[in-house]
């Protein structure tokens, strides 16, 4: 979902279902439903806990208002569940990783890795770099894996923890920790999307890579200048001396940097690609061992035993991966960061994602999507006017399908043929996908990519959606070498005549 070489399944290549006796009003109705539905559980009701249930509800209201108008235009309910299926289907890998996250967060914490994180990295970061330095250190990160999802589950966990106990933002953290996992995402040659995009638009791998770079580049450098000044400008609760933290941190975890071999070890697994499920394992695996060697006394406060024999070490470790864990500081802050959920506290992500395929699996079922995104072409004439209708298509989507990839696949498919006949090289059409569709579907609520990372950094994208920079300007970007026609490859000869 982004772009998820973090993914074990493959994604499934859907085809896009047109309806002929479908118009673009009966097609829309669905979405003025939801978008109506979910303005006012939000804005009028629930405000931030809306995600805590009501809004899943609301996506199966509006995938019950889609299936009614598919009804009218006799579209069978098993076509429409078969579709459902199928988006399930292909977040099936998603749903795995977020559990396995979960599991990952307990070990780690309880081993004492993600505390020994923040207890050396509180040494060597302060407000000033701290934003500037989570962009790249995750840009790095992300790129040898290429995967955002494996970023923010793994270093950005650890930032988001320093960030709290240097009383900088969790939201302009986590724009940040999301800025730089996505342009490595974007740019690495793992990434499923990377992938997907020019395949979606006929064009070449490396190509589609290096063509990138000319939005991509001056959007990461604008991204890097705008969190050096704010960290410039940045404000924090008196001194950023942080001594009292280390302490408690100290006498609560034994901390070693021996701890870090771990998380190195599933870094290494998955830049030899190695399938992220079983790295994942690995790591949590990893870190129970860690946990029981290095930190015997936590294992048996989680357990809730006196003695540590092989029942109570089994206890406290599966404890820690399944249900909740914390582990007290003489730091109040530190209290609230020291406890993790463990597999039970991704559920609400998933239960999220699952309403959100239902929606989207409806909407491609009863020729929706197809219809809306033609009508949007048919809005346009110029070059510039079909990178626009490229752009929106894939915002709107983010938005309505709530997965990524119908993000890219859908709009590859529809325009094509209109960027060829305009003499226009693929790659442009593929950068375009990736500069709205990769980096956008994390600033949706209820996309998956959305769902995932907020969850994973337990920030909400009301949050984080301003900070996050990278993502929201890279859709302008593209835009803007649209108008001025700055870079737009135009097809060979031999190409036209393919």
């Amino acid at each position: 979902m982004d772009s998820q070489n973090i993914k074990t399944n493959e994604p499934i290549n859907q085809d896009i279902i047109e309806n002929k006796e479908l118009n673009i009003w009966e097609a829309i109705i669905p979405v003025l439903a939801l978008v109506g539905m979910l303005f006012y559980n939000v804005f009028f009701v629930y405000g931030d806990d809306a995600l805590s249930g009501s809004n899943q509800f609301i996506l199966l209201l509006g995938a019950a208002v889609a299936a009614i108008v598919g009804f009218y235009n006799k579209v069978s309910f098993e076509q429409m569940l078969e579709e459902v299926a199928l988006n399930i289907k292909s977040t099936a890998g998603a749903i795995l990783i977020l559990l396995m996250v979960g599991a990952l967060a307990g070990t780690w914490l309880i081993s004492g890795i993600i505390p020994s994180m923040i207890y050396y990295g509180l040494q060597i970061l302060n407000p000033t770099i701290f934003l500037a330095a989570c962009v790249v250190i995750c840009a790095i990160i992300s790129v040898a894996t290429g995967s955002s999802w494996t970023t923010s589950a793994t270093v950005g966990i650890a930032l988001i923890g320093i960030a709290k106990t240097l009383d900088v933002s969790v939201g302009m953290t986590a724009g940040a920790v999301l800025s730089g996992a996505y342009f490595g995402d974007k740019m690495s040659p793992l990434s499923d999307t990377t992938n997907l995009a020019p395949a979606m638009a006929g064009g070449d791998l490396f190509s589609h890579i290096r063509y990138m770079t000319l939005t991509t580049v001056p959007t990461v450098i604008v991204t890097l200048i705008v969190f050096i000044i704010i960290g410039l400008n940045i404000n924090t609760k008196g001194s950023p001396d942080v001594s009292d933290k280390l302490i408690a941190i100290d006498q609560a975890f034994n901390i070693t940097p021996w701890l870090f071999l771990v998380p190195v070890v599933v870094i290494v697994m998955i830049v030899k690609k190695t399938p992220p499920l079983v790295a994942l394992l690995a790591g949590t695996l990893l870190g129970a061992v860690a946990s029981i060697i290095a930190q015997p006394d936590i294992v048996l406060s989680v357990a809730g035993s006196d003695s540590l024999n092989f029942a109570s070490a089994y206890k406290g470790v599966m404890n820690a991966i399944t249900v909740d864990a914390s582990v007290e500081t003489t730091s109040a802050e530190l209290n609230d960061l020291f406890s993790s959920g463990g597999m039970s506290g991704m559920l609400g992500t998933i239960w999220l994602i699952i309403c959100a395929m239902v929606f989207g699996g409806v909407m491609d079922a009863i020729g929706a999507l197809a219809r809306i995104s033609k009508s949007i072409l048919n809005l346009f004439d110029s070059v510039f006017g079909l990178f626009a209708s490229t752009v929106i298509s894939c915002l709107g989507l983010n938005a309505l399908a709530s997965d990524q990839y119908l993000a890219i696949v859908i709009p590859g498919k529809m325009y094509q043929k209109a960027y060829r006949e305009k003499g226009l090289a693929p790659e442009n059409l593929s950068r375009t996908l990736e500069d709205s569709g990769t980096v956008t579907s994390v600033l949706i609520p209820w996309n998956t990519c959305g769902a995932y990372h907020s969850g994973v950094l337990g920030v909400p994208v009301a949050d984080y959606f301003f900070y996050a920079i990278f993502n929201w300007l890279s859709p302008f970007i593209t835009l803007i070498f649209a108008a001025f026609q700055i870079k737009i490859k135009q097809l060979t000869t031999s190409e036209k005549n393919s």
